[in-house]
């Protein structure tokens, strides 16, 4: 992500312009050559389609548990999808505050174990309007009680079960929560370089504004990243009702009568011998017995053909297509 200026640099930079110390021109062409550094350490596992679909899903899982807060508590709560990134398990680690509450689970058929963390902040906050506080109370324990770690199991579980209703269009999930761990730098779960997907929302409590985080390991996804692509979700989604329609047009499409008519060759007489003509003659042709002839669907070719007999009937025998856009353009 490009550099934000501060407002000191921005004066700066409008005041070197203005005195003619740096040109436009010198911006644009700095900015040509920009170089992004990749890491090959640490390859980018989820691709753009993954990364959307994700961000999808939990967008509409945002919405659900800020309704779920919402009822929970009787406070009004707001929670909105920030960002979803790819990053190391030891990135976000590192990332997280000490005390916090860290609720580990399970989301079959995905593997392995997940992470929910609702940081001190946030966790403080509902303790204390669960406890018949405002929520408005300066925080000042820097650990989590049992009866604190207790309460906050039961939130975090009502919250994750609504990740079955987020992830319904993609996957039947079952979330499961495993137990709560408040030091993160003891939950190692994964390797350090192990890539995770981090998905973090903005939540908004009174007058108060908070993040929490879920961090999903790509050894989780790795067997449904199939699914995570927009254009699968749909297609899923509205299954039934594309088989449906098909059916339909066909039924449709039974009754509708075409002409179809085969031609056996051409050629060339005379007014003078056409006017001669009598039963039994024969007319020559310039298409070969053995070679193909074309078929014709209301006066369009769209079939090679050979000709033949039928039981009583004459009839032809489909060969091939005539792509007849491939042989305009030859």
């Amino acid at each position: 992500m490009a550099d934000v200026l501060s407002q000191n640099e921005i004066d700066a930079l409008l005041s070197a312009l203005s005195t003619g110390d740096i040109e436009p021109d010198q911006i644009q062409e700095e900015e040509k050559h920009k170089i992004k550094l990749y890491d090959f350490k640490s390859p980018q596992k989820f691709s753009k389609d993954h990364i959307r679909t994700l961000e999808l899903i939990h967008d509409n899982f945002a919405r659900i548990i800020s309704n779920y807060l919402t009822s929970q508590i009787r406070v009004n709560v707001k929670v909105k999808i920030q960002t979803v990134e790819q990053i190391t398990y030891e990135e976000f680690i590192h990332s997280v505050q000490n005390p916090t509450i860290m609720t580990l689970f399970k989301m079959p058929p995905l593997t392995g174990t997940i992470q929910l963390e609702t940081n001190d902040q946030f966790s403080f906050q509902v303790l204390d309007i669960l406890l018949g506080g405002t929520g408005e109370r300066k925080t000042t324990s820097s650990e989590f009680s049992e009866i604190d770690k207790n309460i906050m199991l039961n939130v975090t579980t009502g919250i994750l079960a609504n990740l079955k209703l987020a992830w319904e269009d993609i996957l039947d999930v079952e979330p499961e929560v495993d137990g709560i761990e408040t030091n993160p730098a003891i939950n190692q779960t994964l390797a350090p370089n192990e890539p995770v997907a981090l998905i973090t929302f903005s939540v908004e409590m009174g007058k108060s504004n908070t993040f929490i985080n879920l961090c999903i390991p790509y050894l989780s996804l790795e067997k449904v990243l199939d699914k995570l692509v927009v254009q699968y979700w749909f297609h899923n989604e509205n299954g039934d009702l594309m088989e449906e329609s098909k059916h339909k047009l066909e039924v449709g499409l039974n009754p509708v009568k075409i002409g179809i008519s085969a031609e056996l060759g051409e050629t060339h007489i005379s007014v003078d011998d056409f006017l001669k003509l009598t039963s039994g003659d024969i007319i020559k042709l310039d298409n070969k017995f053995t070679s193909p002839i074309k078929v014709y669907i209301e006066d369009q070719e769209c079939y090679y053909a050979k000709p033949g007999i039928l039981g009583k009937n004459m009839g032809v025998a489909i060969l091939d297509i005539i792509d007849k856009d491939v042989n305009d353009y030859e």
